[in-house]
């Protein structure tokens, strides 16, 4: 997918997710979604800015319906925050990169 954003799925959700040792936001679309789409290069942007501190991930809802299923994804995109295993704040809907980048802060206490 790129450099940054790693693209996960059912098989690693928990390896690359639960078991982080960083914080991550978990970006939940699917390739038809226009603002799924409009979203990413937001996200490649936030992951290039914040490598190291938080892990960025896609989760294609259409191709990974166990874990889209298991955390009731009914929107999308929908971000979720997740440290230490556990989801700390969700996002739905398109936002700008300082929006992001706040709401990062605000759920990592960074």
């Amino acid at each position: 997918m790129s450099e940054y954003v790693l693209e996960v799925g059912d098989a690693n959700f928990a390896e690359e997710v639960l078991k982080s040792n960083i914080p991550v936001v978990v970006d939940f679309w699917a390739a038809w979604c226009g603002p799924c789409r409009m979203m990413a290069p937001v996200l490649e942007e936030v992951a290039r800015d914040l490598e190291g501190k938080v892990k960025i991930v896609k989760v294609n809802v259409d191709k990974n319906r166990t874990t889209a299923g298991s955390y009731k994804i009914m929107s999308i995109p929908t971000l979720m925050f997740f440290k230490g295993g556990d989801p700390v704040g969700t996002q739905v809907g398109f936002v700008p990169k300082e929006q992001l980048v706040k709401k990062a802060e605000d759920v990592f206490g960074a």
